[in-house]
């Protein structure tokens, strides 16, 4: 099996220690390095060239976006994957600009992280949702709010209306998590809609339901 060499960067030890003990579950991961600062990161990336740069945006300098294009320039076969708290348009737009495969939330299920990690590898750009929502209404216009519901979208939206959760959604679709959210995006745009909620009252006012 493959090890996948990674780097973490982040300027809370506990962050570095929890990521690094989280990671370490994985038999093809291998944390080789850490760092608590742009700086520091620059030079840990240089000397153990990893597969995967894992880092937080607000940082001692360099930092956000500046980090990343630095991170790119100087290690060019590392993928720079984004895990921080921030998804404003100010954070989310630059890092991806400036060369990130992937921007995560923290709040990511550590089964989600670690998905991430193994497609950022496959040269897959991995986003959480409301990243994936941000960066959609700054690239292109909003859907039309009558465009047709897919067969899946649809019955997604009846077990909204049934008060299930996105984990009791994922059960009884036998999806994951992470893809049931991509399908509320879609339904939330189509909609033109801005939660679950409004999605089902949505529903019910075109007769979807």
């Amino acid at each position: 099996m493959n090890r996948w060499k990674l780097v973490v960067v982040d300027d809370h030890p506990v962050v570095r220690d929890g990521l690094r003990a989280m990671l370490g579950t994985q038999p093809d991961f291998e944390v080789v390095g850490e760092a608590a600062s742009g700086a520091e990161a620059l030079a840990v990336v240089a000397a153990a060239n990893p597969d995967v740069v894992l880092t937080d945006l607000r940082m001692p300098d360099p930092s956000g976006a500046e980090l990343i294009r630095l991170l790119r320039e100087r290690a060019a076969t590392a993928r720079v994957l984004v895990l921080t708290t921030h998804d404003t348009d100010s954070d989310v737009l630059p890092a991806i600009a400036a060369g990130a495969i992937g921007y995560l939330l923290k709040d990511t299920p550590r089964e989600e992280l670690f998905r991430a990690v193994r497609a950022a590898v496959r040269d897959e750009s991995v986003l959480s949702p409301p990243v994936a929502a941000r960066l959609l209404s700054n690239v292109r216009p909003a859907a039309p709010a009558n465009t047709a519901l897919s067969a899946r979208e649809r019955e997604i939206v009846g077990l909204l209306a049934r008060g299930r959760t996105n984990r009791e959604l994922a059960a009884d679709l036998h999806i994951s998590v992470a893809t049931v959210k991509t399908h509320l995006l879609h339904v939330y745009a189509k909609l033109g809609v801005p939660d679950r909620a409004a999605a089902v009252a949505a529903a019910y006012e075109r007769g979807l339901l």
